[in-house]
C-alpha cells in the first residue's frame, strides 16, 4: 500500500490576509514539501499541471526535477499531465529526463484535466477533446515501447522512424491514467493494462468499488495480469494532532477554494455543514488526527481495492508550516498504521488477497 501527496501548487489569496504569494515562492515551497515527504518515508509525490494565474506549476516535470536531486527514494509523478493539449514527444522527453536525474523514480499520470485553459494556449480545438487524448496516449505509449517511432495521427505531424531521447533509466517509464471516475476511462486503462488513478473528491468513496471491478474485468479481458495492476485514489485531506484542530484549520481555505471553483462551475455554496459531512467516516474528505485518517484509508483499501492513496493538500492557500506538519504526520503516523493493518489483513483473509491488484 503506497501513501503519498498531491499538490496543485496553488497561489490563491490567503483567507486571513487576502495576500497572494508569488509563483516563485510557492514553487520553492513545494520543492521543500517534496523533500520532506521523502524524508518521512512517503512513497510518491504528484504535481498537477495547470495554466491559470492561481496555480504555479505549468510544468510538473521541471518542479519535480528540482526536487529529484534532493530526494532519495520517493516516486515523482505528474498529477496530471494534460495530455490532450500536450505534445507526447515532449512529455516523454521531459519525464525521461526526470527519470534519469532521479535514478528511475519518474512517473507520468496522463489525463484530460479539469480545466480548459491549455487548449487555446497551445492551439488545440476543444471540439477534439476526446480524440486528442486518445491519439496522444497512443503515441506516448508507442514512444515508451520503442526507441525508434513511426506513427501517424489526425492532429499532429507524422513521425517516420525517428528516435526519441533520452530514454528512461528504467526499462519502462510508468504511465498512469488519471480519471474523474467515468467508466470509459476505467475500461481504457484496463484494456491497456495501465495503472488507474481515481480522483475521489466527493460523494461516498466506497461507491467507486464497482468502477475498480470494471477496470479489472477489462484488464482480464485484454489478457493482462491483474496482480501487476495498480489502482490509486487522489482525495482531499489534512492531518493535525487532533481532529477538531485539523477540521478548524483546514476548513477556511477549503471553503474559499471550493466556492471559487463553485462560482465557475455552478456548484452549490460550500459551508461548514458540507465540510463536516464530507469528513465523516464514509465521506471523501480525509481530515482528522492520524488515527482517524489512517482508518479511513484502511476502509478505502478494504472496500474499494486501492493500492495507492494520495492526499491532496492544501486545497487553496494555507501557511507553509501547516502543510509541512500535515505531510510529516502522514509519513510518520498515518502511513505506518495503514501499512501494518493492511499487511495483517491481506495475510489473514482471502478478501485481502482478492483485492491485492
Amino acid at each position: 500500500m503506497e501513501i503519498g501527496i498531491t499538490s496543485f501548487v496553488e497561489t490563491k489569496p490567503d483567507v486571513q490576509t487576502g495576500e497572494v504569494m508569488s509563483h516563485a515562492q510557492r514553487l520553492r515551497e513545494v520543492v521543500e514539501e517534496i523533500v520532506l515527504a521523502d524524508q518521512v518515508g512517503l512513497d510518491v509525490f504528484g504535481v498537477g499541471e495547470h495554466h491559470r494565474k492561481d496555480y504555479a506549476a505549468s510544468s510538473p516535470a521541471v518542479v519535480l526535477s528540482a526536487a529529484a536531486s534532493q530526494t532519495k527514494r520517493i516516486q515523482l509523478t505528474s498529477a496530471v499531465t494534460v495530455l490532450s493539449s500536450a505534445d507526447p514527444v515532449r512529455v516523454f522527453q521531459d519525464f525521461a529526463t526526470l527519470d534519469g536525474i532521479s535514478n528511475g523514480r519518474a512517473e507520468i499520470m496522463a489525463g484530460r484535466g479539469s480545466f480548459i485553459e491549455s487548449f487555446p494556449l497551445f492551439g488545440y480545438d476543444l471540439n477534439d477533446y476526446d480524440e486528442l487524448f486518445e491519439e496522444h496516449l497512443e503515441l506516448l505509449l508507442k514512444i515508451r515501447g520503442s526507441e525508434k517511432v513511426t506513427w501517424k495521427g489526425g492532429h499532429r505531424p507524422a513521425i517516420n522512424n525517428l528516435g526519441v531521447y533520452p530514454r528512461p533509466a528504467a526499462y519502462s517509464l510508468p504511465i498512469w491514467i488519471g480519471s474523474g471516475g467515468n467508466q470509459e476511462s476505467a475500461i481504457r486503462a484496463g484494456l491497456l493494462g495501465l495503472p488507474l488513478m481515481l480522483a475521489i473528491i466527493g460523494g461516498k468513496p466506497t461507491d467507486f468499488a464497482p468502477l475498480v471491478q470494471l477496470y479489472k474485468k477489462a484488464a482480464a479481458h485484454a489478457g493482462h495480469d491483474e496482480s501487476r495492476l495498480k489502482v490509486g485514489a487522489h482525495s482531499i485531506g489534512y492531518i493535525a494532532e487532533n481532529t477538531e484542530l485539523a477540521a478548524d484549520t483546514f476548513f477556511p481555505s477549503t471553503q474559499a477554494g471550493m466556492n471559487k471553483l463553485g462560482k465557475e462551475r455552478g456548484w452549490a455554496h460550500y459551508d461548514r455543514s458540507s465540510f463536516d459531512a464530507a469528513r465523516s467516516f464514509e465521506g471523501a474528505l480525509y481530515v482528522g488526527d492520524p488515527e482517524t485518517v489512517a482508518q479511513k484509508i484502511i476502509h478505502l483499501r478494504k472496500n474499494v481495492g486501492v493500492t495507492r492513496f494520495m492526499m491532496y493538500v492544501p486545497l487553496s492557500t494555507m501557511p507553509h508550516a501547516e502543510v509541512m506538519r500535515a505531510i510529516e504526520l502522514l509519513g510518520t503516523e498515518v502511513a505506518p498504521r495503514v501499512r501494518e493493518e493492511i499487511a495483517k489483513w491481506e495475510a489473514e483473509t482471502e478478501i485481502g488477497s482478492s483485492f491485492n491488484l
